[in-house]
């Protein structure tokens, strides 16, 4: 689930490739491109109980539409409740700014590292708390390069006699800045983010993931790309052998901007494919396609991704 459309005519695009992306447009630029991203790269789970599988197992986490999930096995006699990762995906994307005119691609480079603390606080109730920071480098439209940090903070509540439905409500705090210069902001938002998912055991090694989610705009320093996120979603995993898994993820997510009467409606397609080196090192062949429709046609727009990343990941 976790959670973010651009356009120009004619010269226009030109000009904001080599304009340092303060306005509006270009905050949604970056918002949509890092949603895009996390749907297709493997993240670090919470270690709460799995809603579709053993008890030994980690959770799926709230983002798992928009950014996969790992079956990682933790020792069941050994509480680990933190988790610290960083990883390093590295992908081709054919559409950087997001529009439908003047489209170029680049190859993007997006280490990120997070820590994360996840307990059980009383029978099937779940706290969760974690801090994770990304930054985008582009190899030749560098006025693009952008970080951005989520602090989050919520519960999971799992309900076994119905299908062992999860609920979650989490609190995330996003801030964007210029590159990797933590000081300068641009942007930031608050938000609430709702997800409820069901699973469904097809097999040994085979499950299906469906929900819904919902994240909320409470409030923003820059009002124009402030918006509220509503999506369906579905995510199928097959466990090929104890190491390797393939994961697909399909999701509808409608847009609401809080200004301007603006509606986007986006279709994200991802695979991975993801092999475990140790209990702690991954490596991830990931892609992505979307395409989005807005009742303001200039922001229509199609994107492609492609990619791989290596991904390490500490338990204690």
């Amino acid at each position: 689930m976790r959670r973010r459309i651009f356009h120009s005519a004619g010269w226009g695009i030109v000009l904001l490739l080599i304009a340092p992306l303060i306005p509006a447009r270009a905050q949604i630029v970056q918002l949509n491109q890092l949603a895009l991203v996390q749907a297709n790269q493997p993240l670090v789970q919470e270690t709460m109980p799995s809603t579709g599988g053993p008890i030994n197992e980690v959770a799926s986490s709230p983002n798992d539409a928009d950014l996969g999930e790992q079956q990682i096995l933790k020792s069941s006699e050994t509480s680990q409740p933190f988790s610290a990762f960083f990883m390093t995906p590295v992908f081709y994307t054919s559409n950087v700014a997001l529009t439908n005119t003047g489209v170029v691609s680049d190859v993007v480079v997006a280490p990120m590292a997070g820590l994360f603390y996840d307990s059980r606080l009383t029978g099937n109730l779940y706290l969760h708390v974690g801090a994770q920071e990304q930054v985008f480098y582009y190899g030749n439209y560098t006025s693009f390069d952008f970080g951005s940090l989520d602090c989050q903070a919520g519960l999971a509540y799992q309900v076994p006699s119905l299908h062992n439905l999860m609920l979650r409500a989490w609190y995330d705090f996003n801030r964007l800045t210029n590159s990797d210069q933590l000081g300068n902001e641009f942007f930031s938002n608050h938000e609430i983010i709702l997800d409820a998912s069901v699973p469904f055991q097809l097999g040994r090694a085979q499950h299906l993931q469906l929900g819904l989610d919902a994240n909320l705009s409470v409030a923003a320093d820059h009002q124009s790309p402030r918006r509220n996120d509503y999506a369906a979603y579905a995510t199928y995993t097959v466990n090929l052998a104890r190491a390797f898994l393939i994961q697909a993820n399909g999701q509808v997510v409608v847009r609401d901007y809080h200004q301007n009467g603006r509606t986007d409606v986006s279709e994200i397609l991802s695979a991975s494919a993801t092999y475990q080196l140790t209990n702690w090192a991954s490596i991830s062949a990931i892609s992505s396609f979307a395409h989005s429709d807005s009742n303001q046609s200039v922001f229509d727009y199609n994107v492609g991704n492609l990619g791989g990343t290596v991904e390490l990941t500490v338990k204690f």
